[in-house]
């Protein structure tokens, strides 16, 4: 497997692999990790979490997201991606250590 796109620090200081994708990708039927971000400037290498969330099956998931509309609003113009465990607890230590440290706009938990 290649190596991720990017990797994002958690509060905890934990780095997490994710590839960088279109808004139109044609995802896979897998459980896994999404960030909605946009690039600080473009080519620059350097991104924001709009949205932060995990999920059981990102294709369904990803799909028609209640967050999209918001994370666009916010300027997000890629979702940042990975497959992770089938483990659901997993996925939202990560989804909560990410959402800690970088406390995205859209993440309804930090109002």
């Amino acid at each position: 497997m290649s190596q991720p796109d990017i990797y994002w620090e958690g509060a905890s200081g934990q780095k997490y692999g994710y590839w960088i994708h279109g808004f139109n990708t044609a995802w896979k039927e897998a459980s896994g990790n999404y960030i909605y971000a946009k690039e600080t400037s473009p080519g620059s290498g350097r991104w924001v979490p709009i949205y932060i969330g995990q999920t059981k099956n990102l294709a369904d998931r990803l799909a028609d997201h209640e967050k999209e509309a918001c994370a666009r609003r916010n300027g997000a113009t890629h979702i940042h991606a990975h497959v992770s465990s089938s483990d659901e607890a997993a996925r939202k230590r990560e989804e909560a250590d990410l959402i800690a440290k970088w406390k995205p706009v859209c993440n309804e938990q930090l109002k």
